[in-house]
């Protein structure tokens, strides 16, 4: 890969002593309390001058580990995440409007870009190039790569409500499907693909042959979908997604259960004080849910500052973070589950009075193979 020197030539890296690129500014070897990285984990270099919207690990066709974070500078950075933690800048690109989303191609060479302006872009890691693939009228928000046994393409989803397929080689969509409302959120597992709109809109697809609604279904949740994440069953075949709204709740709904009643299920998460007071709570939005690759338990990260862990089969949560100094906006995991990321950038949740921009926004790792392991191996 091409390296463009977006990072100062003199970036300390992780583990030296000096302040973290800040010249001795920083706060580690100071007496405040400083609450931005409560967990210890290992911060990336030179990350994003504003909130970082989105997250992307590499897929395991590739070497080693590589990480994609789009922000609201308008920018997407490469970084090459080494088994000792350490995080090495490759490139970046430019949109000119925030990047609200990123995705990888499956064999690792390309990733594609869903930016404000309206456009998405592919990137070859290869030649550092970045060209437009992808137009709309509006913001695209959600943008994901389908590798079908007979046709392979980017799938963008934007405020203009509507779903588009692209080739990437011909500046027309393959197919356009009209959504009922903004697209918020979305997720591809193939055969499968799930989006998420505003006024609580959900609508399955079925990617086989080519993309065609499969199912539109009544939301599980009552507030406004902010996340969604398809998971898989013991087959390896998508069977069910997670949902999360603005209202500190996740909604697990399986496709084709058993027993609906009893197999889909929502619970409470990213609240203050405990989610079984009656005393008055806090509620927070879901910014984020991944899946592990291995376990199949899963992430959830919020506007609280927190991340979850969960294990969805026996219902229960594994771990929760401490509270970090602002929102988490984004999570992934790495191909082998391995490493999970998020990203640590106010969100905008409470409004632009709260906005600091002299804060820094941060993203983590954190070594995420022990920890997610379901409670009851079955």
């Amino acid at each position: 890969m091409v390296s463009t020197l977006f990072f100062p030539a003199n970036m300390s890296l992780f583990g030296s002593t000096s302040g973290f690129g800040t010249g001795g500014t920083s706060m580690f070897g100071s007496t405040t309390t400083d609450n931005h990285n409560p967990m210890k984990d290992i911060e990336v270099t030179s990350s994003p001058d504003d909130s970082i919207g989105c997250l992307s690990f590499s897929p395991p066709t590739l070497p080693g580990n590589f990480l994609i974070a789009g922000s609201w500078a308008n920018d997407v950075r490469c970084w090459e995440v080494q088994d000792s933690g350490q995080t090495i800048p490759k490139a970046q690109q430019m949109h000119t409007g925030p990047v609200l989303d990123v995705c990888w191609s499956d064999d690792g060479s390309k990733v594609f870009t869903a930016s404000c302006d309206k456009t998405a872009k592919m990137w070859d890691l290869n030649s550092n190039q970045a060209i437009q693939i992808a137009q709309h009228d509006a913001p695209v928000k959600t943008i994901h790569w389908i590798k079908a046994p007979n046709y392979s393409c980017v799938m963008t989803g934007s405020w203009d409500k509507t779903l588009k397929f692209w080739d990437t080689r011909s500046s027309n969509p393959m197919m356009v499907l009209q959504l009922p409302e903004r697209c918020y959120c979305a997720d591809v597992i193939y055969p499968m693909a799930v989006v998420a709109t505003a006024e609580r809109g959900l609508i399955v697809y079925q990617l086989e042959n080519q993309p065609s609604e499969f199912r539109r279904i009544e939301s599980p949740l009552k507030h406004q979908h902010r996340c969604v994440a398809i998971f898989k069953d013991k087959q390896n075949k998508p069977t069910g997604f997670a949902l999360g709204s603005i209202e500190g709740r996740v909604a697990i709904h399986y496709i084709n259960p058993p027993n609906p009643a009893k197999d889909n299920f929502t619970f409470k998460c990213h609240r203050s004080n405990g989610t079984n007071t009656s005393a008055p709570q806090d509620i927070y939005a879901v910014n984020g849910i991944a899946f592990h690759p291995v376990h199949g338990t899963l992430a959830t990260v919020g506007s609280d500052g927190r991340f979850s862990f969960w294990d969805k089969d026996a219902r229960t949560k594994l771990k929760t973070s401490e509270q970090l100094d602002q929102p988490i906006a984004a999570c992934c995991f790495n191909h082998n589950g391995n490493i999970f990321a998020y990203a640590s950038s106010y969100d905008w949740s409470k409004g632009h009075e709260f906005y600091n921009p002299q804060k820094k926004n941060y993203i983590f790792l954190r070594n995420a193979a022990e920890e997610l392991k379901p409670r009851n191996k079955k």
